[in-house]
């Protein structure tokens, strides 16, 4: 089954009918067959920001739960230390800890398709062999 990789914009955008691009993300996530795979990192990002939608946080959760996710924890030191160098690295474009964490997985998974709505980061970030994201939004 095809693994795919998820960012937060993506995940608040499916569950906030009022997000500009909720009515893309609805149809092409809809057309998506295969296991969502994202960090602890992106789920916290996402339920801080759906936190002040009344039920958003419950809506994340029960997503997760139900849906076909699976969620990595990138935390440890080890983690800890290659996120901050990425981060460096890319600190022009610029990266968060939470995108850093997804560019490890796709390198730990084997897996370059993203769903992501940060088209200007994730088309300049390379996992470690250098290999380039297929965006899987607005391409």
């Amino acid at each position: 089954m095809r693994t795919w990789l998820i960012d937060t914009g993506p995940i608040v955008a499916f569950l906030d009918a009022r997000d500009p691009a909720h009515g893309e993300i609805v149809r092409r996530w809809s057309g998506l067959i295969g296991t969502c795979a994202t960090t602890s990192a992106v789920i916290t990002e996402a339920m801080h920001l759906l936190a002040a939608d009344p039920g958003g946080p419950s809506a994340l959760a029960e997503l997760v739960s139900l849906g076909n996710f699976r969620v990595f924890d990138l935390c440890q030191p080890a983690d800890l230390t290659a996120a901050a160098r990425l981060m460096e690295k890319y600190a022009d474009t610029p990266m968060d800890f939470a995108d850093a964490t997804l560019v490890l997985l796709a390198e730990a998974l084997g897996v370059r398709d993203i769903l992501t709505l940060d088209r200007r980061g994730f088309t300049t970030y390379r996992t470690g062999r250098r290999e380039a994201f297929h965006l899987l939004l607005g391409a």
